[in-house]
């Protein structure tokens, strides 16, 4: 008997669901609009149904499987309760009880579990990627936001209420940068994708860079990607945000390592795929700011999952770690 499980990652705009196998391979996999209607039972009424379609169409593949679980990764994702309290980008209002509503619709599913995106990617990490046979290391998420997850002593740390990990808005410049969640200065407004884009109009004003590969795209269309272009190209503008983004980045990382002192830190995330040009300024400024205690003893690594996947399986293995206890 084969054993699966199902991965459902909600995005703002978006609801992915994969059917993963115990390896983390993706069987298979779609997706259904998150509704912007704020009417949380339709949802699930078609949340429930897009699942059984996958659930019917992996077993027309292999008729010899079994079904563990279901591990939901969400903003806002509290795990001790199952909830999703707040999240700012989905329309759902207030504390929605998603584990307990999805338990009605499969009451045969020996684990139904929810947490929030950046600790599924943790988890993720640990059950399939790169950080198997570690019992402590935080997994940073760079994307439009800074996520976080953090491991100790092979448990996910999720504090007294569910929400720990926060490491994206820990103050770097008091008083700096308006950050996504209203505060200033946080970590999040200067290392997150849309971070580098504020500084590299901030860097095309003070050098006055028109002839930057940069200066003829708008605020809007901007991305890290167009960044990491131009930095091939040799742009200077590109170049030194990306020297400004690891230096800020591995401030950051050492407050973090001061705390925790994991075996490694993991980066996920669009800028990652920037390989070099991010992680080299991020570790010197890593290790400029360490205590010696700690200096050169602490990896910065890689994702080993898969970009476009990790999410799914990231929230799949969510089932396993439930299972476990």
């Amino acid at each position: 008997m084969k054993k699966v499980a199902i991965g459902v990652d909600i995005g703002g705009t978006n609801t992915a669901i994969g059917v993963v196998d115990d390896l983390g391979n993706i069987m298979v996999k779609g997706n259904i609009a998150t509704p912007s209607h704020g009417v949380i039972d339709r949802y699930i009424d078609d949340l429930s149904s897009a699942i059984k379609e996958l659930i019917n169409s992996v077993k027309i593949m292999n008729a010899d499987i079994e079904i563990q679980g279901i591990g939901i990764g969400a903003p806002n994702g509290n795990y001790y309760s199952g909830t999703i309290e707040y999240a700012p980008n989905l329309s759902f209002k207030g504390v929605v009880h998603l584990v307990n509503l999805l338990k009605v619709k499969f009451p045969e599913l020996k684990a139904i579990a929810l947490t929030n995106d950046a600790n599924a990617a943790a988890i993720g990490e640990m059950i399939y990627g790169g950080a198997k046979g570690m019992q402590n290391f935080v997994m940073y998420t760079l994307g439009t936001g800074i996520g976080s997850g953090i491991v100790v002593n092979g448990d996910l740390v999720y504090g007294a209420d569910g929400f720990a990990g926060e490491c994206g808005h820990t103050t770097l410049i008091p008083g700096g940068r308006v950050c996504g969640c209203g505060a200033l200065g946080h970590l999040e407004a200067y290392c997150s994708a849309p971070g580098m884009k504020r500084t590299a109009f901030e860097l095309m004003v003070k050098y006055n860079a028109t002839d930057s590969l940069l200066a003829d795209k708008s605020f809007n269309d901007l991305d890290s990607k167009m960044i990491f272009d131009a930095a091939e190209k040799g742009d200077k503008v590109a170049n030194e945000v990306f020297e400004m983004t690891g230096k800020w980045l591995g401030q950051g990382l050492a407050d973090t390592v001061h705390h925790l002192s994991p075996e490694a830190i993991f980066l996920f995330g669009g800028p990652t795929a920037a390989g070099d040009y991010i992680f080299k300024p991020t570790k010197e400024s890593m290790e400029q700011h360490l205590l010696p205690i700690f200096k050169n003893k602490i990896k910065i690594l890689p994702s080993q999952l898969k970009s476009g996947d990790a999410a799914i399986v990231g929230a799949s293995a969510l089932v396993y770690k439930e299972l476990e206890k």
